[in-house]
């Protein structure tokens, strides 16, 4: 069957898609793309070998402005332009972010099915609202279930990760040599990542610069920090001291396995993708979730998995550089509770989100 997916906007959410659609692809369906032409979605989609169709859709805001006077005019634009690729599908599925309004709309006229992907324990407005024509929403997280219409019928499926994440656990001792070897880490040492997103996370990097200096002194120690290529002057005075403690910097990492291969500890901000790849990995985390996140999405997604026992909650607000270096070193020191975060992160993991997400679009497109 035919079968479209629309949304995007982040790697965040298009990696997710793309894990979805390769799984669709090897069940012997036909996959195709609605996203916007500024998204990550219109690079890393052709990137992995799927159509991509490229509409202009404007993003839905919350509060009376002067882009909302001509907002009907661009979603009905935008729900035209869509309908010829939506045209022959049996089911639109939509991942999140304003631009899969526009395919989901267009799929009642085409008589498609729609089933919405939710990837946060918050949903984001688009799928609220779209909701009411979907056939069944999949959620990454639990508590997000409560937050639609009584009426929506809903299944936890997880968030799909990249193939290479997912073979993490099984091919950890190999990946964790090579990580040592390209990115200069010392065997022996425990090894704290710091994951702070695609572009890095500005906040984030000064507290763990500051951080740094507080651990200075912690010879059985090695920071990891994965930073945008913007952030990384602010982690060089931390990189190029000369001490006990070793910390490397690094402003894009394509594979990003190897890091979460080889971190004992996390430090990472609280959206649902790598919340999923560090819970597949069985990496024990703080979690600073980013606090303009749209409705805080990232502390509640957060605090899910902090009530599985798989993860620390750092509130950026109250989180000074000294707190969160006796963060790290509490754990650092206790071997015990990693090792129970770890059970407990790959305990509420879901691996094969990918095929359960699969088997809900292709249960519906019967």
């Amino acid at each position: 069957m035919k079968v479209v997916v629309a949304g995007g906007g982040t790697a965040g959410h298009v990696f997710p898609a793309v894990a979805l659609a390769e799984r669709l692809r090897e069940d012997g369906h036909e996959v195709g793309f609605v996203g916007s032409p500024d998204g990550q979605e219109a690079r890393l989609v052709p990137a992995a070998g799927f159509p991509f169709h490229a509409v202009r859709a404007q993003k839905m805001v919350r509060t009376a402005s002067i882009r909302t006077v001509g907002a009907p005019v661009v979603a009905l634009r935008s729900v035209r332009d869509a309908r010829p690729f939506v045209r022959g599908a049996r089911v639109v599925v939509g991942v999140g972010g304003y631009v899969s309004a526009p395919a989901v709309l267009a799929a009642r006229r085409a008589g498609a099915k729609v089933v919405l992907h939710e990837q946060n324990a918050i949903p984001g407005l688009a799928n609220r609202l779209l909701s009411r024509r979907a056939e069944v929403v999949a959620l990454s997280f639990a508590d997000a279930g409560s937050r639609f219409p009584r009426r929506t019928r809903s299944v936890v499926t997880g968030n799909p990760v990249r193939t290479a994440i997912a073979a993490v656990p099984e091919g950890r001792p190999a990946l964790i040599a090579e990580a040592r070897a390209s990115l200069d880490l010392e065997p022996g040492r425990t090894t704290v990542c710091v994951f702070g997103g695609s572009q890095g996370a500005q906040a984030l990097d000064r507290l763990v610069a500051g951080a740094a200096d507080a651990l200075a002194g912690r010879a059985d120690l090695q920071l990891l920090v994965l930073t945008g290529p913007a952030n990384l002057e602010l982690l060089r005075p931390a990189v190029e001291r000369d001490g006990p403690l070793r910390v490397r910097a690094v402003g894009f990492l394509e594979r990003i396995e190897l890091a979460l291969a080889v971190a004992d500890l996390a430090v990472s901000r609280g959206g649902s993708g790598h919340l999923a790849e560090l819970t597949v990995c069985g990496v024990p985390a703080i979690v600073v979730p980013y606090p303009h996140a749209t409705e805080n999405h990232q502390e509640a997604n957060a605090r899910e998995l902090e009530r599985a026992g798989a993860v620390e909650v750092a509130v950026e607000a109250s989180l000074t550089p000294a707190g969160l270096a006796r963060r790290i070193e509490r754990l650092a020191d206790d071997a015990d509770r990693r090792a129970g975060m770890r059970r407990l992160a790959i305990a509420w993991a879901k691996p094969d989100a990918d095929r359960r997400l699969a088997d809900v679009v292709e249960e519906v497109g019967v």
